[in-house]
């Protein structure tokens, strides 16, 4: 990994192509707004959404690709906005068995949700995905073990991010950055805690080559997925770490890192602090030319698209898992963003406009799994760009 590292300043926005595949306790799976609901409309399938929120930057764009694929399907989706408030997040799972939906898929904040959430399901006879995130077998056995044991519990749709997090603090480090402070939105998030062994590994074995230009990298301060939250967490961090030189702010749906830029340019540190993010921002050609961000990261609003046709097959009983596995994995390759220039392709393929077509959703909807996960993996800007120019 070292030495594919040592080439991360030409990563920028290509895809991480991580492999996917299937995992299992046993044998592989096999192929065969609060209370809003959009979408197709009288179809005979009616999915859940259980995200965060369906409004901040990430979330209404997860909105949109899902609801673009519920009508392409001729299906209904309903959303339950839950902010990663653990009570509420297993509420949101019984809101939506309640609300007669066939399927859900759920961005949780914390593994240890997962067991009511599935448990909920499997009473109801509901089938759920998550999105974003995936179970770890080795923090959650028990957690993982629910997930096996229900026919119900379909698969995770989720990023490399311990990848991620090692090449955002490498761009930092390439760039001169020593002082790097972090920003994080819950405790106890398995999708942040994957990122930060990520960030700690790129620290440690910078550290083990350069014994005479250590680095450092704070403890994490805890933002939620507020921007007035956000601002507070970037400007503790500043005022406690003399000398600071770069901020990661490791997620949150985008409102965070909206307050901590906004944080920062009001005190006149625009530029002087290299800002990284895991979340795409609405403005982020102009904050790259302003200096506002430095680099940016993106597992993009297309996971739960996934997940949702994940589902969707699994409904229709099209994907069936195999008794006593976990079920189906996808896992995306990430989009990294360094410059206006990049950012151009990004936004014209993946914010102007949706990387998929009505038609080819419909399509993917038909597909075997080992073919889904195939034009999973290999979602790119280059892949967008043939794909529609024929």
């Amino acid at each position: 990994m070292k030495k594919q590292m040592k080439k991360v300043g030409a990563l920028l926005l290509a895809g991480m192509m991580a492999t996917s595949s299937l995992v299992g306790c046993g044998a592989a799976a096999k192929s065969g707004s609060d209370g809003a609901a959009a979408g197709g409309g009288s179809g005979d399938v009616k999915i859940g959404v259980s995200i965060w929120s369906s409004t901040d930057v990430l979330g209404s764009q997860c909105k949109k690709i899902v609801d673009k694929a519920a009508k392409a399907v001729g299906a209904e989706v309903q959303y339950v906005d839950q902010g990663h408030v653990s009570e509420q997040v297993t509420a949101s799972v019984e809101q939506l068995c309640a609300a007669g939906c066939k399927g859900i898929i759920i961005c949780n904040s914390a593994d240890s949700e997962m067991t009511s959430a599935i448990n909920t399901c499997t009473e109801n006879g509901v089938y759920i995905a998550q999105f974003f995130r995936i179970i770890s077998e080795e923090n959650s056995p028990e957690v993982y073990k629910t997930a096996c044991s229900s026919k119900y519990y379909v698969g995770a749709v989720h990023e490399d991010e311990v990848t991620n997090g090692y090449t955002l603090v490498n761009l930092l480090l390439e760039k001169g950055d020593r002082t790097i402070g972090l920003e994080a939105w819950t405790v106890g998030d398995a999708t942040f805690q994957l990122r930060w062994q990520g960030y700690q590994q790129a620290i440690e074995e910078w550290n083990s080559a350069h014994p005479d230009d250590q680095a450092t990298l704070t403890e994490p301060v805890y933002a939620n997925t507020s921007s007035e939250e956000g601002a507070a967490a970037a400007m503790s961090l500043y005022n406690s770490n003399p000398g600071m030189d770069a901020l990661i702010v490791a997620g949150g749906g985008g409102d965070p890192l909206v307050g901590s830029i906004g944080a920062y340019a009001n005190e006149g540190l625009t530029g002087k602090i290299d800002v990284v993010s895991t979340d795409f921002l609405d403005d982020l050609a102009e904050q790259l030319k302003s200096g506002g961000m430095f680099a940016e990261s993106g597992g993009h609003f297309c996971d739960p698209l996934f997940a949702f046709l994940l589902v969707y097959n699994a409904v229709k009983g099209n994907y069936v898992k195999d008794e006593g596995t976990f079920g189906y994995e996808i896992l995306f390759p990430y989009l990294y963003v360094s410059s206006p220039d990049d950012y151009a392709n990004y936004e014209k393929y993946f914010v102007k406009d949706d990387p998929y077509t009505e038609e080819e959703i419909a399509a993917m909807a038909a597909y075997s799994f080992d073919d889904l996960n195939k034009a999973a993996s290999n979602l790119s800007i280059d892949d967008v760009i043939s794909r529609h120019s024929n």
